[in-house]
């Protein structure tokens, strides 16, 4: 997620008055009999339809209106409206619906791009309304990446997970077919199985990139994050700083960056976006990429309309020394702190009725389903389902849920880039990352009321 505005931003952070005064736009808890309640739904762009594109007038509103629609038979005291906002606007949305205090009261999704409220002190706390049935028809490691501090303040509802992507049909060329996972399922790669993998693609086909590599921007740099635990390295300690620095770190970027050295990678990763390796991938120049869920239903459906000539696509783990490497984005709903009572517990109760009515998480398919009971429902239906599901034992919280998280992401691909041009060494680019990294979360820790709870 894109800051702008900074100085606006700074301020916003800096205010801990605004839990306090509430950022409500009535500011009224009390509400005649007659007197309807209005919660506001913000989202982002995440899937068209209630349940499928193909449906007649299908948009990204589509499924929060068939939600209220539904809720509000049960509950006509409530008015609901929906409105979606531009991902690239969210960031200065939010930070003026808070300075002017016209926040909406739910706001859907990934959980990653809106951790930051909750370290403002702008998000209600969501543990009082997930019940047991829910705690335990979802997984331990999607909890674990909605949780701050004591108290879950994202509601799960589905989620994104990202792995490798590689073309098997290059791979057979090579012959590597013994590292070609089951069409279906998610291959397990060491980091010495993938610097073979590279090597015989790159000798069976000088003309493609045995893998992508990309940091011009922060866009995708899940993946790049994710490469530098490959030999163990947690990136976060205890006390939430940054310990990339060490020799697991150290021997993590080296060995990504003898890779690029080496030619089995894309050449001027320096240059590239996420975007143009993905294009590259489609277009097979590129054996090895990125891809979560929903990059790769894209690419299997362009396959199938004729837009990509079509090749077998398979999915891979990220390869660790010890594990797997794999990470989710979660998509889930959040509450803000309006200062209305009465908004607030109508905003709880409507989040909790769309995520867990057994009609509409079936919607969740448009992601990933994150609750087991769904997920059963739905194996048969969804080709990669189960793999995704048993991979959970994989998963990482790669954001730590780390208070200025956006800012760290900006961070670190300066310092890949003064890496790969050569203006720096693997530790010169790692000890200047982490000490600008450790300096945001440091800045950041002190405003937070989480941290300073």
């Amino acid at each position: 997620m894109k800051l702008s505005k900074k100085i606006l931003v700074g301020a916003l952070l800096s205010s801990s008055l605004l839990v306090a005064a509430g950022c409500g736009k009535s500011g009224s808890s009390d509400k005649g009999d007659d007197e309807k309640v209005a919660v506001e739904v913000w989202l982002t762009p995440q899937w068209k339809g209630v349940y499928s594109a193909d449906e007649d007038g299908a948009d990204y509103d589509s499924f929060f209106k068939a939600a209220a629609e539904k809720y509000e038979k049960e509950n006509p005291n409530v008015d609901i409206s929906v409105q979606v906002i531009p991902g690239e606007q969210r960031s200065d949305k939010l930070s003026v619906a808070i300075q002017t205090k016209q926040l909406p009261d739910i706001f859907f999704d990934s959980s990653f791009a809106l951790s930051e409220y909750a370290h403002m002190g702008v998000l209600e706390p969501l543990t009082d309304i997930i019940d047991d049935q829910t705690k335990s028809d979802i997984s331990d490691a999607i909890w674990d990446n909605v949780t701050i501090g004591d108290d879950v303040y994202f509601y799960p509802f589905g989620h994104n997970p990202g792995t490798l992507v590689y073309n098997a049909d290059m791979f057979k060329a090579a012959g590597l077919d013994q590292y070609i996972g089951d069409e279906h399922a998610i291959a397990n790669w060491t980091p010495e199985d993938l610097q073979v993998i590279t090597k015989k693609l790159k000798e069976a086909n000088p003309d493609i990139a045995p893998m992508g590599l990309f940091a011009k921007n922060n866009q995708g740099d899940t993946w790049n994050m994710s490469y530098l635990r490959m030999f163990g390295n947690e990136f976060f300690g205890e006390d939430g700083k940054i310990v990339l620095n060490d020799a697991s770190g150290v021997k993590a970027l080296n060995y990504i960056d003898q890779l690029r050295k080496d030619g089995l990678t894309t050449a001027g990763a320096e240059t590239l976006t996420s975007n143009d390796v993905n294009a590259m991938f489609q277009n097979q120049q590129v054996a090895i990429s990125f891809t979560n869920s929903v990059l790769l239903n894209g690419v299997l459906a362009d396959m199938e309309n004729g837009k990509v000539q079509k090749f077998d696509a398979r999915l891979a783990n990220i390869p660790g020394e010890t594990n797997p490497i794999s990470f989710t984005y979660v998509t889930s709903s959040v509450v803000f702190n309006t200062g209305d009572d009465a908004r607030t517990k109508a905003a709880k109760d409507f989040v909790k009725f769309f995520s867990s009515d057994e009609e509409l998480v079936m919607a969740s398919k448009n992601t990933l389903p994150v609750r087991e009971s769904v997920i059963s429902q739905l194996t048969a239906e969804m080709p990669y389902l189960a793999a995704y599901n048993e991979n959970s034992e994989y998963l990482i919280n790669f954001s730590n849920n780390t208070p200025g998280y956006a800012e760290i992401r900006n961070a670190l691909f300066p310092e890949l880039q003064a890496l790969f041009t050569g203006d720096k060494t693997v530790e010169q680019a790692l000890e200047s990352f982490e000490t600008n990294g450790n300096r945001i979360i440091e800045e950041n820790q002190k405003k937070s009321v989480i941290v300073n709870k």
